[in-house]
């Protein structure tokens, strides 16, 4: 896979192969948070969850444009 999925944000200093890392970290993450959105339809009380996967979104999109 040559081309990059997420770029950095501007201002956000990150080494390139620390931020191709936790680029990877973010992927996974989206992919819960889908995961858990479809989940979560399914559940009296997803709410917890749901914390947790926004709060890491909010955490990536502070580092990421995607």
């Amino acid at each position: 896979m040559s081309e990059k999925m997420w770029k950095v944000k501007e201002g956000v200093k990150l080494e390139a192969d620390v931020a191709e890392e936790v680029a990877k970290i973010a992927c996974a993450l989206k992919s819960l948070a889908i995961y858990t959105a479809m989940a979560c339809e399914n559940e009296d009380d997803p709410e917890e969850l749901r914390e947790l996967v926004d709060e890491g979104m909010s955490a990536m999109d502070k580092l990421f444009d995607h």
